[in-house]
């Protein structure tokens, strides 16, 4: 409780907030001083042991994958390789299909980073889609067993694993929806298209070419023309166009 002194200036009393209750009328301005910080505790180094952990797990599970496939690797075998208990791996990921949704998620980023590292934000919207999609096409073709598995898990909605794959889709469609923005702006592309509704589309036409990849209907460059064809298409509309005025249609 503040202590309570006579207004200087004349009028009613007023309370310092802090100030503390001392017997000499002197101190009792004297402002109040902070509570002694408690000392940190030192890093146990647990953060360190897990991180350390995890990186095990993924390394030992992208040598089985690639020596056994994704579907005959197993999570017991993932932990032994990587030197721990089978029930010890549970405290880091809950399945196989965790693991490769992180390299996925990896993957992701490192397709943003090199194409926010070449991109020209002068060139056309057009031009820096197809160069986006390349670079994405180019990481996800490394790995045959991740784009499969990554466009399985999209089929069970309800799963953890789904949502992160969506997650990821999510904000692949915000990218080229800022890439379609700025085009819009420069006039590539007509004033009153919807953006995120184009990107979607984009990132829809995308994931129905690598799911005939993945099930063996396209070959890896058949994908890559799918996709690169769904863009011209884009642009190009494929709706009629209307005559001129007193023309025929």
């Amino acid at each position: 409780m503040g202590v309570r002194r006579p207004d200087p200036r004349g009028g009613r009393a007023f309370v310092f907030p802090g100030a503390r209750r001392l017997c000499h009328p002197a101190l009792a301005m004297e402002p109040t001083r902070p509570a002694p910080e408690r000392p940190l505790r030192p890093d146990d180094g647990r953060l360190v042991r897990g991180r350390r952990s995890r990186a095990r797990i993924r390394e030992a599970a992208r040598a089985l994958f690639d020596e056994r496939g994704f579907d005959r690797a197993t999570l017991r075998e993932i932990a032994a390789r990587a030197g721990m208990g089978a029930s010890s791996i549970y405290r880091h990921v809950r399945s196989k299909e965790e693991l490769l949704v992180q390299e996925l998620a990896d993957l992701q980023e490192e397709a943003w980073t090199r194409f926010r590292l070449g991109d020209q934000r002068s060139a056309s919207a057009r031009e820096r889609l197809r160069r986006f999609f390349d670079a994405q096409h180019d990481l996800l073709a490394r790995d045959a067993d991740l784009t499969v598995v990554a466009l399985r898990a999209t089929t069970w909605p309800a799963a953890r694993v789904s949502r992160r794959v969506l997650t990821l889709q999510d904000r692949t469609v915000g990218l080229l929806a800022e890439i379609l923005q700025a085009g819009r702006m420069r006039g590539d592309l007509d004033r009153d298209v919807d953006v995120l509704a184009a990107a979607r589309s984009l990132v829809h036409a995308a994931t129905g070419a690598r799911i005939a990849w993945a099930n063996g209907l396209l070959s890896e460059q058949g994908c890559r023309a799918a996709v690169e064809a769904s863009v011209e298409l884009m642009f190009r509309g494929i709706g009629a166009r209307k005559a001129s005025a007193g023309g025929d249609a």
